[in-house]
């Protein structure tokens, strides 16, 4: 089980979503806690790193967690997607490893990993994801 930490950062019922430099699926923002880290602690900084936005760790609120075949992994690797938000605003700029930050609304769907699949199905039911 791949342990992943996501940011869920919605403008316009869009999604911030992120492209790593030689790939062609989007994901969304965060990653993997190094050891001691919290929820909180890992996501303030793999956002960061990633898009160059600084979050109050108090800021976060838990969403909900999505399982799913990890994307570019062999068949039976599961990705475990720990998703928060935030009420916090700043500009996003790609770093890092990122080439690219993008909105995406539902019809996006099929450019994403099938974890954050999962969480586009969640958010569009609820309304949140055009």
């Amino acid at each position: 089980m791949i342990d992943k930490l996501a940011l869920i950062y919605m403008e316009n019922k869009k999604i911030l979503a992120a492209r790593s430099r030689g790939r062609d699926t989007y994901y969304i923002p965060g990653g993997k806690r190094e050891p001691g880290e919290s929820d909180e602690e890992a996501l303030v900084r793999e956002i960061s790193e990633e898009i160059s936005m600084s979050l109050a760790p108090s800021s976060l609120e838990f969403y909900g967690e999505f399982h799913a075949q990890a994307h570019g992994q062999p068949e039976g690797v599961l990705v475990r997607l720990r998703c928060y938000t935030t009420s916090e605003r700043a500009e996003v700029k790609a770093a890092a490893e990122i080439d690219e930050a993008s909105w995406l609304g539902y019809a996006d769907r099929p450019r994403v990993s099938l974890a954050a699949q999962l969480l586009f199905d969640d958010l569009h039911a609820k309304g949140l994801l055009a």
